[in-house]
């Protein structure tokens, strides 16, 4: 009789787990696997964005993006019972696309293939709609190959604008793992414009959710929403850009042309430029070599990350800081025997018997040194750097272009920080003529001369729209009523640089706007102590001459637009610059920027 109860009770414990079993799978576990189901038959993909177009102020596309098709290839194929299949994939496409290496594509899907990748393998990143469509049919008909729309970034003025757009490139893994978005396009801006505003001209991601067959074919679209994107025009004028281009040829340095106004830059130019399309799929180790070895500096954006010591063209700006002084006036005289000492040194002017008798406006006319030295030990350096600091120098302007350098301001505080040293009166002097520690870009260069040109602070900026929506920039004023007299006095001796007889640039201009300005030689090795006649530029070797500086701005009554110009290992500014600053301005007049000549 217990043995039968037994019985009983087990009989009826596993009924018992049976039915909450049935009942957990039939009736609890319906949600989970009606949801199971939904997904086996719903498919969602977002749908990459295309990249926004750049323009320039006319409306000329300078950046666009060119549509064609990318190849991918079915996922697993790596395994050793389907490699043979695999082969023959990439055989196919080498057989039709001869450009493309079997062992590189081959390498690309083994790279990516694995056991958890179930979407079909991208192996050919973009192949032109042209070069694609006489085996397109063929090709859509491998259920192993899959061909999908595409587009590559394209500059149709090559290296005319690599430092302003910079380039688009594949995205890393650091790219990949911040931006969602160049996770979908797999490419992302690298440098400059296009790295700048990279998160407005990416857009956004699409979405299309769709219901799907057991064999992940297409039924029906159920939802789509489209990617957006927005295109941005640049302040730019590339006929401008393609003239100056043209006068810079064969030449290294700088240019830049900013309305003094409002920062807006209208051209400016880092030379010798880049192909920015030998970046986009990436560029050969060969060509790489060509460009990272090359002596001028291709890749490098002189605009913002080039530093140089800003020579004389720091003088009407060291010459304001002289005013702002208690020690020194417009009319103070100062004596130019060709040289100073100091301690045991000689300090030497460029002018081997000196200018003599000068003033500030002389001083800045004739680009007096040892005016500034003079003038610089009586107001130290503290003053001259706290007034420099008021146009920039050792600061960022501002500017949208990715990467930019701050340069360097010297001090005494700055040496302090940075050596841990005492400041010398030998160190104030080299300062105050633009050399020793002094490095500045061409950026802050044309925004310090603008601010000379105006009396006010501006943002140097390429964007002019975002879209539809202009992009304004707020200046203000850095100078007091005082300070105003002052620089009436900077601004006529820069008037004289470039129209008296004894200006340093007179003879070097012909242009049909009057203008104000400053040239500069800045050294780039020093002059022995011992060495007692001073080589002309022409006698040094290439690599050790002086930069030459020449920025100006003009109308000098009415002014509009500051250029400024550099060239590397050029010598004196105005006979190496004068040329290009005279035909940048004529054109300016010639495309209707200028109106009035004076």
């Amino acid at each position: 009789m217990i043995r039968i109860k037994i019985a009983i009770g087990i009989f009826i414990t596993i009924l018992f787990i049976l039915i909450v079993k049935i009942y957990y799978i039939s009736v609890k576990s319906n949600a989970l696997y009606a949801q199971i189901a939904q997904n086996n038959i719903i498919k969602t993909e977002d749908i990459p964005p295309l990249r926004g177009i750049i323009r320039d102020n006319n409306g000329i596309a300078l950046a666009v993006n060119k549509l064609g098709f990318a190849i991918e290839i079915k996922p697993h194929l790596s395994k050793k019972a389907k490699i043979h299949t695999l082969n023959e994939k990439i055989e196919k496409l080498v057989k039709f696309f001869p450009k493309f290496k079997f062992e590189k594509l081959k390498k690309e899907y083994l790279k990516k293939d694995s056991a958890y990748v179930h979407k079909y393998i991208k192996v050919v990143r973009f192949i032109p709609y042209e070069e694609i469509i006489p085996y397109f049919s063929e090709i859509s008909m491998d259920n192993d190959i899959k061909i999908v729309p595409a587009s590559k970034r394209f500059y149709p003025y090559g290296e005319i604008l690599s430092h302003v757009l910079g380039y688009v490139a594949k995205a890393n893994i650091k790219d990949v793992r911040n931006d969602y978005v160049a996770s979908l396009t797999g490419f992302t801006g690298k440098s400059s414009i296009e790295k700048y505003y990279n998160k407005v001209l990416e857009g956004k991601e699409g979405v299309k959710i769709s219901e799907v067959s057991a064999y992940n074919k297409e039924v029906k679209v159920l939802k789509k929403v489209n990617p957006t994107k927005k295109n941005i025009t640049l302040s730019i004028d590339v006929r401008l850009e393609e003239y100056i281009a043209k006068l810079f040829k064969g030449k290294s340095g700088a240019v830049i042309v900013m309305n003094v106004k409002d920062g807006s830059i209208l051209s400016a130019g880092s030379y010798p430029g880049f192909d920015p399309n030998k970046f986009v799929n990436g560029i050969s180790f060969k060509e790489w070599h060509k460009i990272s070895t090359d002596f001028n500096h291709p890749f490098t954006n002189k605009l913002i990350n080039g530093l140089y010591p800003p020579g004389s063209i720091v003088k009407p700006g060291v010459g304001l800081s002289f005013l702002d002084s208690k020690y020194i006036n417009k009319n103070t005289i100062f004596y130019d025997p060709g040289y100073i000492e100091l301690g045991n040194r000689k300090f030497r002017c460029w002018k081997k018997n000196g200018h003599h008798k000068v003033n500030m406006i002389k001083a800045i006319r004739e680009s007096c040194d040892v005016y500034f030295y003079k003038g610089s030990l009586k107001v130290g350096i503290d003053s001259i750097s706290k007034v420099l600091d008021r146009f920039g120098f050792g600061q960022k302007t501002g500017v949208d272009l990715y990467g930019e350098s701050r340069g360097i301001l010297p001090s005494r505080k700055w040496k302090l920080d940075r050596y841990g040293k005492p400041w010398f009166q030998g160190e104030t002097v080299i300062t105050s003529i633009g050399q020793g520690y002094f490095l500045v870009t061409p950026m802050q260069i044309a925004r310090y001369t603008a601010m000379i040109a105006t009396g006010h602070t501006v943002t140097p900026h390429f964007i002019k729209k975002i879209g539809k929506e202009n992009i304004y920039f707020k200046n203000s004023s850095i100078f007091s009523k005082k300070e105003y007299r002052y620089v009436k006095t900077i601004r006529k001796a820069m008037y004289e640089v470039c129209n008296s007889p004894h200006g340093t640039a007179t003879n070097y201009l012909s242009t049909k706007i009057v203008l104000a300005g400053k040239t500069g030689t800045a050294q780039v090795v020093g002059i022995p102590q011992e060495e007692k006649k001073r080589m002309k530029e022409n006698e040094l070797t290439y690599f050790k001459r002086s930069h030459a500086w020449l920025t100006t701005y003009g109308p000098y009554k009415h002014p509009k637009y500051a250029v400024t110009v550099l060239v590397e290992h050029g010598g004196h500014g105005g006979h190496a610059a004068g040329s290009i600053v005279s035909k940048i301005y004529d054109k300016l007049y010639e495309l209707g920027y200028i109106k009035r000549t004076n």
